[in-house]
């Protein structure tokens, strides 16, 4: 078995020392397989995100990307992943074209490569026409297409994707899907948060139940089913069960 891409080991952190969100997090993503981080709002995934960027510091505990925490050599570390946030994040003064100039600049990808990974993913996302276009004349979720984008250009080890499907219509997320099985099968590690279980169930490998920020479950589909007691069923049914066991106990 090959060495996880992404570790996080009993880590606890949050904005406060003194009142952490995240309790004792354990868990991996490994090379070639996407990892859905689910849970209820407020459960802490963003909050896992953030510490892996380095926005937030843990307060015990260790995050290591390819083996090595960020402290080790910043500028590796951060060019092991791609991210894409849960809300867009543009330059306003830039067009379509000129973000994924700027993301091709950051991964020094060539000339050569930046056009025809660009027309590639306009084509895929539909929007050829939009690429000289500013984001202020482009809709929610056309930002959120160009984020995808951005992210895509380049060909990480790790894709980090938090709830990237808010926006987009349904081609949009068809594409999405293809584009994520497309990066997992070529040996990219995924860790992708979504509220939209029915959308991702059959495309991760495991899933990390946060809840009151510690998991609540971890492992396939089928060994969620089985600690929820419902071989068989959906992921939202037992994502449910589990959630509501939880707040009983």
């Amino acid at each position: 078995m090959r060495m996880p891409i992404l570790q996080f080991d009993q880590v606890t952190g949050g904005y406060n020392p003194r009142r952490p969100v995240l309790h004792g997090l354990s868990f991996d993503v490994r090379p070639g397989e996407m990892v859905g981080l689910i849970g209820l709002n407020g459960a802490g995934k963003s909050t896992a995100i953030k510490h892996i960027l380095g926005l937030l510091a843990p307060s015990n505990g260790m995050i290591r990307v390819k083996g090595q925490p960020l402290a080790h050599s910043e500028e590796a570390y951060r060019r092991t992943y791609a991210y894409v946030p849960e809300s867009p994040l543009v330059y306003e003064e830039l067009t379509v074209r000129e973000h994924l100039r700027f993301a091709a600049m950051a991964y020094e990808v060539d000339g050569a490569r930046l056009e025809k990974e660009t027309a590639s993913l306009a084509a895929l996302f539909q929007m050829e026409n939009k690429l000289d276009t500013l984001p202020s004349h482009l809709s929610k979720g056309m930002r959120q297409k160009l984020m995808l984008m951005a992210a895509f250009l380049v060909h990480p080890e790790l894709y980090l994707i938090d709830e990237p499907f808010l926006g987009l219509d349904p081609l949009g997320i068809r594409a999405l899907l293809e584009l994520l099985d497309a990066r997992k099968k070529s040996g990219a590690g995924i860790l992708l948060c979504s509220h939209i279980l029915s959308t991702i169930e059959h495309y991760c490998d495991r899933f990390v139940l946060l809840h009151e920020g510690r998991v609540l479950a971890y492992g396939t589909a089928d060994e969620l089913c089985k600690q929820a007691g419902l071989p068989g069923a959906g992921i939202e049914d037992v994502f449910i069960s589990l959630v509501r066991e939880g707040n009983a106990g």
